[in-house]
Parts: C-alpha cells; sequence; structure tokens
C-alpha cells in the first residue's frame, strides 16, 4: 500500500502474467475434475455442471470480498477472478457437452443441461453472495456489539 493509504497501479504485463497463471491454475483444476469423475458418452455431464456451479458460487464469495469488505491488492482479482476462477468454469466445455448430448440423440438431456447449468449458474452466485453478505453483517454488528 502507498503512504497515502491507496493501492498502487499495476501495470500491463503483470495483469497478464497474473491471469495466465491463475488461468493455468484453474484449467489444471477444472481438467483434473474431469479426469477423475468423467462423463459416459450420452449421459448428462454432471462434473462440468458442478464445477461450473462450484466456480460460480466462489466468484459470489470472491468479488463480494474484494469489492465490498477488503481493499484487496490489484493483482488478486485478475489472478483469482478472471485467471483462476475463470479457468475453472469453462462455458466452452458446456457448449460442446450440449453438443455431444444431441449428436448422442440426447436433445431432451442437452437441453435440460443448456437451462439448468444457466439456473444453476445465476442462483449459485446470488446464494453466495448474499450469504456472505449476511455473514459479513453478523460478524461485523457482533464485533462491533450491534445486534444483527
Amino acid at each position: 500500500m502507498d503512504f497515502d493509504g491507496t493501492l498502487p497501479t499495476v501495470g500491463l504485463p503483470a495483469i497478464v502474467a497474473v491471469v495466465a497463471l491463475g488461468g493455468a491454475i484453474g484449467a489444471s483444476a477444472r481438467f483434473g475434475a474431469g479426469r477423475l469423475w468423467p462423463t459416459a458418452h450420452g449421459a448428462f455431464p454432471w462434473t462440468t455442471f458442478a464445477v461450473n456451479a462450484v466456480g460460480c458460487a466462489v466468484i459470489g464469495v470472491f468479488l463480494v470480498v474484494v469489492t465490498e469488505l477488503y481493499q484487496a491488492h490489484p493483482l488478486v482479482r485478475p489472478f483469482f477472478g478472471t485467471g483462476v476462477l475463470g479457468g475453472f468454469t469453462t462455458f466452452s466445455t458446456y457448449a460442446v457437452d450440449i453438443e455431444r448430448l444431441v449428436k448422442a440423440d440426447r436433445p431432451a438431456t442437452a437441453v435440460a443441461y443448456l437451462a439448468g447449468t444457466l439456473v444453476t449458474a445465476l442462483v449459485c452466485v446470488w446464494a453466495a453472495a448474499t450469504a456472505i453478505r449476511r455473514f459479513a453483517a453478523r460478524h461485523t454488528g457482533a464485533q462491533s456489539g450491534v445486534a444483527a
């Protein structure tokens, strides 16, 4: 932190480097999950569904923490939010999974997966962000002697 209490600005090369590093970590974790829990041909892609749901919940918590609760270093958000979580969650695999389900003559499963992932992702972000805000409000209230 600078002497005036502001966070230092960072250059584009540093941002690109932390996004790349975070992306490699996140994508490796997603790849590992896919290897641990592979999806059978024509089956509902539960691993990708779960990865995207968990990633969206973590995004909800993370963004509240770094935008509302704490002043994080300028490289934290690009590293973790864009890099790690962007590499972990996956729209491309989601799209490929839908295509595979359609080609496997499972259009109803494809539509359920398409809509279910979208709704679940939005609910996970909202629920996690709401939960961390409530937790922080209670914790702050307890610390200051104010009843929550």
